[in-house]
């Protein structure tokens, strides 16, 4: 049985280090603090929910990252079918749905930066963490999608071989199938289709029929 080379063979590093990029970044450097109010807020347009965004995402995408990482190693080992396939059916939902989150995030974070007052940061603190966090959600989405569509094409291969079908069966393993009658091949056609007996060709030193009889001469 093929072992598929892992779920998508194999996950990118990238994955594990865009996710760190980014919730590392708005996590040091994302929210500032503030004198005149006595305490911190978001360096993305003071918006708290666009940081939480952020860091939420980043931390999710490298947990399942890890988790899919473990499954790559796992994979050779799982011997049913229906689970192989079922793992790589969930790798192509599972980075499909990142690529969209990432997505989201991207946008969410590139427009809260742009709306956001220079007078809130005029010492222009965090601005290259909070540009990284954004550069690298963008590099996120087409990473997330390349391994949907690994993924994908993946399953493509499993698909098209009888191995990867739950209703395949070896035929040489198939203990229930009985033996099939012998039949001894017929020299000529056999009108009835069922192999008929061994018929001894006519010859010449064949005794002559019955009723015949000789003239003297």
């Amino acid at each position: 049985m093929e072992d598929f080379g892992g779920t998508a063979a194999g996950r990118p590093v990238q994955l594990v280090l865009f996710s760190i990029v980014v919730f590392g970044s708005i996590v040091n450097e994302g929210y500032l603090n503030s004198p005149s109010e006595g305490k911190e807020f978001c360096i993305y347009n003071r918006n708290p929910n666009a940081c939480s965004y952020g860091v939420a995402v980043g931390v999710l995408a490298f947990l399942t990252c890890l988790l899919y990482l473990a499954l790559d190693v796992y994979f050779p080992q799982i011997s049913s079918v229906k689970d192989r396939k079922k793992a790589v059916l969930s790798d192509i939902g599972v980075s499909a749905f990142w690529a969209f989150l990432w997505f989201v995030g991207f946008c969410y974070l590139a427009n809260q930066w742009q709306v956001s007052k220079p007078r809130d940061n005029p010492l222009n603190e965090g601005t290259d963490a909070a540009r990284a966090a954004i550069a690298f959600s963008f590099f996120s989405i087409f990473t997330w999608a390349g391994q949907a569509v690994l993924a994908f094409k993946r399953y493509q291969i499993g698909a098209d071989s009888a191995l990867f079908s739950q209703d395949y069966t070896d035929p040489s393993q198939d203990s229930s199938m009985p033996y099939a009658p012998y039949a001894e091949p017929s020299a000529g056609q056999d009108p009835a289709g069922v192999g008929g007996t061994y018929q001894q060709p006519a010859s010449a030193f064949d005794p002559e029929p019955q009723g015949y009889q000789s003239q003297g001469y």
